[in-house]
């Protein structure tokens, strides 16, 4: 089986193809994409060459340029889809197209296999319809948020040592040269082995916000809120962040009812 993988961030590429080749050797990752134009540049060249489709295709949502329901728009997709992705809002809207799975970062493994077996199933059959009830994977979603334990503490290098950094201390979470880091209030900054719509997922949404790909925010962390060009808003953090925060303009709405709470 060929799959391509599109995903903007290097460790979750690096993660997802480590446990694809865990739980079926045999299948091989034709490439990986990290935005609309690069995927759509590579499924044209894929067929001017006379290569075969991918049989499956790992798609992020959010990616660099965009959201990826704009690769559709742009060029005609004959491969199955399974959908990866730190939010469920997308869900009715992901499986317009050929997607059998959806699945919420991280992305564990058991689910990653029955994805797998999914299309397995989906293919041996040659059956277009879908194997599962959409209102049914809705509400196991919702009842999986509801019960939901979030990350109290992360374990970090320092020097030589190792040393367990509670969340009530973190600052903000930032993205360098696509490696995460955080930043504590006292100013110390650590790296973090999660990318960020990891941590999103790990993290208390009532605590922490999302302001933009590549920043979250706690309320103790935003010292100053000032319009900015495009509708967005600038941050001013502490302790000092060295880049801009700037607060995505289809976050704006839901960043001020959370700097409400």
């Amino acid at each position: 089986m060929n799959v391509l993988i599109v995903e903007d961030e290097e460790l979750a590429v690096r993660k997802l193809v480590r446990l694809l080749q865990e739980i079926e050797p045999s299948l091989t990752v034709l490439a990986s994409t990290a935005s609309i134009e690069e995927t759509v540049d590579w499924i044209e060249g894929n067929r001017q060459q006379g290569n075969a489709e991918p049989d499956l295709i790992f798609m992020d949502i959010e990616l660099a340029d965009g959201q990826s329901f704009a690769i559709f728009e742009q060029v005609d997709i004959f491969s199955t889809i399974i959908f990866t992705t730190s939010y469920d809002e997308y869900a009715l809207q992901a499986f317009k197209v050929n997607s059998i799975d959806y699945l919420l970062k991280p992305v564990q493994r058991e689910e990653l296999e029955r994805g797998l077996r999914k299309y397995h199933d989906l293919s041996a059959r040659a059956q277009p319809s879908l194997p599962f009830n959409l209102d049914q994977v809705l509400q196991v979603w919702r009842n999986q948020l509801q019960t939901k334990e979030y990350r109290k503490r992360f374990l970090v290098r320092q020097g030589q040592r190792l040393l367990s950094v509670e969340v009530a201390e973190i600052a903000f979470f930032f993205t360098d040269e696509r490696f995460s880091f955080f930043k504590t209030h006292s100013g110390q900054k650590f790296l973090v082995d999660y990318t960020l719509d990891e941590l999103t997922d790990m993290l208390d949404p009532d605590l922490f916000f999302r302001i933009s790909r590549g920043v979250i925010v706690t309320h103790a962390s935003v010292e100053q809120i000032q319009p900015y060009f495009g509708n967005r808003l600038a941050l001013g953090l502490k302790p000092v962040f060295e880049k801009e925060a700037l607060v995505s303009r289809e976050k704006v709405s839901d960043f001020k009812k959370w700097m409400g709470k």
